[in-house]
C-alpha cells in the first residue's frame, strides 16, 4: 500500500528536469522518500542530484531503503539496480567536486555537510548478476574507483579543505590474492590492511614460504608477523595456501586462526608427515568440509598420517581433492577402508595419480556405500598409455599421449559398472575443469 504522499511524490519524479529544478523549494524532510521513490523508479537524473545536494550528515541505504509508513517495499532484499547505482555514485563525485571548487567559501553550510554514505546492508545472494543489476563487490569497486579518480584529478587550492566524506560500502568477505609475485615480505605489508574486513570469510593467498628447513632472519620475522595478522580474523571459514612452503610448519598457521576452518587448501605445499598428524590433531579437523593437498606426495612414509587425517576428517567432508598425490593402485586400496568412512563425500579428485583401471574399478565397487558421492574426477588409467617409466612422474600423467581406444573401452565399462549398482547419477570423469570449485559459499 502506498500513502497520498508517497504517490504525490512519485508525480512529481515524473519529470526529471523539472523536479530536479524545485529540489532547493522542497522540504528537508522529503528528501529521504524522494531518494526511495528515485531510486525504486530508476529516476537517475533526480537520484544523482538528491546525492549531490543531499542535506543531511548521513546516507544511509538502510534507513532510506527499507520498508516504511508511506511504502512497504523493502529494497533492501532486492538485488541493485545498477542504474541507480551508478547514479548514486555519480552524485557522490559530483558533491565531492563541488566541495573541493566550493571548499572554506561556505563555512556555515558544513554542519549540512554529507559527512557518512553508508551503503551496507543491502541484498548480495552470491548468485550471478545479470546486467541490469549489481553485486556489493562491483559496487564497492565502482565506489573505489570514482574516489581514487576524483582525489587523482583533484584541483583544490592550497590550504582549502573540503568536508571528507566517509563512505560504508559492502561487507568483505572473499578475497583472492593468488596468482600474484607478492612473496611473504609483499603479503605481510597487505595482510594488515585485509585484516580490517571483519567479516572476511574467505582468503586465498599463494607463495607464502615459511620452510622450517631452510630458516632466514628476514623470512622468520616476515613468518611471524605474518601469522599474527592471520590471528586478527574473526570469521575466516575458508583458507587457501596453495603452492606456499609450509614444511613443517603447518601448525603453527593452524594454532594462529581464531576459529576452524570449514575449508582448506594446501595444494603444493610441501608438506610432511607432522604436517598431516597436526592437522588430524587440529581443531580444525573436526569441522572441515573441503580438504584439497593436491601436489603433495602422499605415498611412502606420507601415507599412514594421511590415512590418520582422513580418518579425522571423515564425519564432516564433503570435498576432497588429491590431484597429483603420486598415489598408486597400492596406496588407494591401502586407503579405501578409510576414505568409504567418508559418508558424505560429494566430491573426490584424484586426477594425475599413476592408478590402474584395477584400481579404479576397484574404487568404484567401494564407493557405493557413499550414497552423497556425486562426482570422481579420475586420472587416465596408466594401462591406457604405452611405454610409461615406473613411478611415472606426474607430468608424464598429464603430457604423454594416451591410446584412445583403450580408454574408450575403460570409459564402456566404467559405465556399465555405474549402471550395474544403480549409480548413473554419479559423474565420473577426467575432466578437471567441467565444474566449478566449491568455496565454503557453497558447500
Amino acid at each position: 500500500m502506498h500513502t497520498l504522499v508517497f504517490l504525490s511524490t512519485r508525480q512529481v519524479l515524473q519529470c526529471q528536469p523539472a523536479a530536479c529544478q524545485a529540489l532547493p523549494l522542497l522540504p528537508r524532510e522529503l528528501f529521504p522518500l524522494l531518494f526511495k521513490v528515485a531510486f525504486m523508479d530508476k529516476k537517475t537524473v533526480v537520484l544523482r542530484e538528491l546525492v549531490h545536494t543531499w542535506p543531511f550528515p548521513l546516507l544511509s541505504f538502510q534507513q532510506l531503503l527499507q520498508e516504511c509508513a508511506h511504502c512497504s517495499r523493502a529494497l533492501l532484499q532486492e538485488r541493485l539496480s545498477t542504474e541507480s547505482m551508478q547514479a548514486v555514485i555519480l552524485g557522490l563525485t559530483a558533491r565531492i567536486h563541488t566541495q573541493e571548487r566550493e571548499a572554506g567559501t561556505q563555512p556555515l553550510c558544513r554542519k549540512h555537510a554529507l559527512r557518512v554514505l553508508d551503503m551496507t546492508g543491502l541484498l548480495d545472494d552470491g548468485v550471478e548478476q545479470d546486467p541490469d543489476t549489481m553485486s556489493m563487490w562491483d559496487c564497492t569497486a565502482a565506489v573505489a574507483r570514482a574516489c581514487i579518480a576524483q582525489q587523482q584529478g583533484g584541483t583544490a587550492e592550497p590550504g582549502l579543505s573540503p568536508v571528507p566524506v566517509e563512505i560504508h560500502a559492502g561487507c568483505l568477505r572473499r578475497i583472492d590474492l593468488r596468482f600474484n609475485n607478492l612473496g611473504l615480505r609483499g603479503l605481510s605489508v597487505i595482510i594488515p590492511h585485509v585484516a580490517r574486513f571483519q567479516q572476511l570469510a574467505s582468503l586465498r593467498l599463494h607463495y607464502v614460504h615459511g620452510d622450517s628447513r631452510q630458516p632466514s632472519v628476514d623470512g622468520e620475522d616476515n613468518f611471524r608477523y605474518f601469522l599474527a595478522q592471520m590471528g586478527r580474523f574473526t570469521c575466516l571459514r575458508e583458507l587457501s595456501m596453495g603452492s606456499s612452503l609450509l614444511s613443517g610448519r603447518l601448525d603453527q598457521l593452524l594454532s594462529a586462526l581464531q576459529r576452524p576452518l570449514e575449508s582448506l587448501e594446501l595444494a603444493f605445499c610441501a608438506l610432511l608427515p607432522e604436517d598431516l598428524r597436526c592437522l588430524a590433531q587440529s581443531s580444525h579437523a573436526a569441522h572441515v568440509k573441503k580438504l584439497d593437498l593436491s601436489g603433495n606426495d602422499l605415498s611412502g612414509n606420507q601415507l599412514t598420517p594421511f590415512q590418520g587425517l582422513l580418518q579425522a576428517v571423515a564425519p564432516t567432508l564433503l570435498h576432497l581433492e588429491l590431484t597429483e598425490c603420486q598415489l598408486a593402485d597400492a596406496q588407494l586400496l591401502a586407503t579405501l577402508p578409510t576414505l568409504t568412512r567418508c559418508a558424505s563425500l560429494r566430491y573426490l579428485g584424484l586426477y594425475g595419480n599413476p592408478l590402474s583401471m584395477a584400481g579404479l574399478k576397484e574404487l568404484l565397487r567401494d564407493s557405493v556405500v557413499q550414497t552423497e558421492l556425486r562426482t570422481v574426477v579420475h586420472p587416465f588409467p596408466v594401462d591406457c598409455y604405452e611405454g610409461l617409466p615406473w613411478p611415472p612422474p606426474a607430468s608424464v600423467l598429464l603430457e604423454a599421449s594416451i591410446n584412445e581406444e583403450k580408454f574408450a573401452r575403460v570409459e564402456a565399462e566404467l559405465h556399465q559398472l555405474l549402471l550395474a549398482s544403480g549409480r548413473a547419477h554419479v559423474l565420473w570423469t577426467t575432466d578437471i575443469y567441467g565444474r566449478l570449485a566449491a568455496d565454503c559459499f557453497s558447500l
